[in-house]
């Protein structure tokens, strides 16, 4: 870079690295037939089975249909199954299934492929320190 260090805006540049990151990340799931909306979806299931629709959209930040349009396409991929009948105020139990597993795990495989670029970009006490001050921050600026 050519400007001076002090005129560099840093939330500006973790955008663009995680705009980056994410980016790659997107196609290399996309290639396992998964979406990020998905691996998260996948994620926050497989550790809080029974999770509602409305408590999965609030943690990804999106619309409660929006949320049952991403489990759909996940029902249908044979990756999360619905233990109750669907119905207007009831609350779903859904599950992910085996099939789910394997997929969450190719998901993880691509996000542990992301740290390790990022990692051999900048090294791993870099990355490590990023990844605590990161994390530091995100509880911070909580909603």
């Amino acid at each position: 870079m050519t400007e001076p260090p002090e005129a560099i805006n840093t939330a500006l540049l973790l955008m663009m690295l995680g705009r980056r990151i994410r980016e790659q990340a997107e196609i290399e799931l996309r290639a396992e037939g998964l979406s990020m909306r998905q691996l998260s979806v996948l994620g926050h299931l497989a550790h809080q089975p029974g999770l509602s629709y409305s408590e999965l959209a609030r943690r990804d930040g999106i619309t409660v249909q929006s949320m049952q349009s991403t489990l759909l396409q996940l029902e249908k991929a044979g990756a999360v199954e619905r233990l109750t009948a669907p119905g207007r105020g009831r609350t779903a139990d859904l599950q992910v299934t085996a099939d789910g597993h394997k997929l969450l795990d190719r998901g993880r495989k691509v996000l542990k492929a992301a740290d390790q670029r990022l990692e051999k970009a900048i090294g791993p006490a870099a990355t490590a320190e990023m990844g605590a001050a990161a994390l530091k921050a995100l509880l911070a600026l909580k909603d």
